[in-house]
């Protein structure tokens, strides 16, 4: 790939203004930001929350598959460990680097964000993202791990982007962890770092210049239409601008599914990361960008409490004797062979509980892959579901919810059997 070429062109500043204002009418139609499957309601923030960070801006090795490697690492300047925070993965094409992509200010992502978020830039081997073996993907999880151990994370707030390879790789992403990530932005992107499953949905913005001399519209075209068919949206082949005209015209699809989106953006110009439409003086992929990664609500209760000297901590007592009674509430969310649970548990008893543990069987064929608010210990079969010590305290009469991730083979049903400290609860 001829990404040298791009960076002459100047793709850590502004764009080469492609000639005169222009910014053809189909400009986005964005779809409402209500969580639905894949995307649960009441998800909690992340292990960091309410902790004293140790993370700050700056570069950090890790070892992720055997190898040491290394991301940038960008805070708000006013981080709280108190509010759960968006968090963007910008990746940088072939040749580049994490600094290059600090360097552009995430895309332009960040001069937007208004201390919304938290950036992180990995660095590809290679300065690429072959991902063999998904050796990529694994060092995105290995880095999320570790900054959301350490800082609050809205874990249904997570996106990436990147240009080019950058592009590929968010893509392979958002096939790889569709419940992980929550939208993507592909660049210029191509399906160059691989994709283990498109069939679950992730909101998907696409964005590709009719003239790109180094990976052809076509291949964007491409990873485009395997996210139109998982979101459920209508096929159609969306206006792109003229040759010569010197604009962008962004199409949102109709038909998709409720909460995942798919845009389209194709411009007038070759393979950059930062169009610039005729006589502006800035790109306008960063503002599109950051209004199509907002449109999503946060699904994370709006105060998440903080950990103090009376919060039970990782050496507490266990859990209290059972209460006089308990009630639960199942909410599920399923698609293909994947689904959302979440579960509200309510103290029906006469005295408070400080520490719990929520037993429940799991449908054949369901496994846990990931949830919040609890730890889940096996993933199949009988779980038991333990307080994340910040929601151990269950007066008489309150609830606590706490949910998670699953895979099924064709059973998608809630949890059956429920017990709160070994005394059996009814199902609400």
């Amino acid at each position: 790939m001829a990404d040298r070429r791009a960076r002459r062109r100047g793709i850590l500043g502004p764009a080469i203004a492609v000639v005169a204002s222009l910014v053809i009418a189909g400009t986005a139609v964005l779809t409402g930001g209500t969580a639905s499957a894949g995307q649960n309601s009441a998800l909690a923030a992340t292990a960091g929350c309410g902790k004293a960070p140790t993370l700050r801006d700056g570069t950090y090795t890790i070892q992720s598959g055997g190898q040491a490697r290394t991301y940038q690492l960008r805070l708000p300047g006013t981080y709280s460990s108190s509010r759960a925070y968006r968090l963007v993965v910008g990746l940088h094409w072939l040749n580049g680097s994490a600094n290059d992509v600090v360097g552009n200010d995430f895309y332009g992502l960040r001069q937007r964000s208004a201390d919304s978020a938290i950036f992180v830039a990995p660095q590809g081997l290679d300065a690429g993202w072959a991902n063999t073996g998904g050796r990529d993907v694994t060092l995105v999880d290995d880095i999320l791990r570790v900054v959301e151990n350490d800082l609050c994370v809205d874990p249904s707030q997570r996106f990436a982007l990147g240009f080019s390879y950058g592009g590929a790789m968010s893509y392979a992403l958002a096939c790889a962890r569709p419940t992980v990530f929550r939208a993507v932005a592909p660049i210029a992107g191509a399906n160059l770092s691989g994709c283990s499953s498109a069939s679950q949905p992730v909101a998907y913005f696409g964005i590709h210049g009719i003239r790109d001399s180094v990976l052809n519209i076509s291949m964007g075209r491409s990873i485009r239409d395997s996210f139109v068919r998982a979101n459920g949206c209508t096929a159609q082949n969306p206006p792109e601008p003229a040759q010569g005209s010197g604009g962008h015209i962004t199409t949102a699809y109709s038909g998709c599914r409720a909460g995942y989106p798919v845009q389209w953006a194709a411009f007038d110009g070759d393979h950059v990361p930062l169009p610039v439409d005729r006589n502006a003086s800035t790109s306008w992929i960063g503002s599109e960008v950051w209004q199509f990664f907002t449109q999503f609500g946060s699904t994370v209760p709006p105060s998440s409490p903080t950990p103090g000297p009376s919060s039970p901590g990782p050496s507490s007592p266990g859990p209290s004797p059972g209460p006089a009674g308990c009630r639960v509430a199942s909410t599920v969310n399923a698609w293909n062979n994947g689904l959302t649970v979440n579960l509200t548990v309510t103290n029906t008893g006469s005295s408070a509980v400080n520490g719990w543990t929520v037993a429940f069987s799991l449908r054949a064929g369901q496994a846990i892959t990931g949830g919040w608010n609890a730890t889940y210990s096996p993933r199949s079969g009988q779980v038991a579901a333990t307080d994340a010590g910040y929601n151990a305290a269950l007066a008489p009469g309150a609830s606590v919810s706490f949910g998670y991730q699953a895979t099924h083979t064709g059973d998608s049903g809630s949890p059956t059997a429920y017990t709160l400290n070994g005394s059996a609860c009814t199902a609400a």
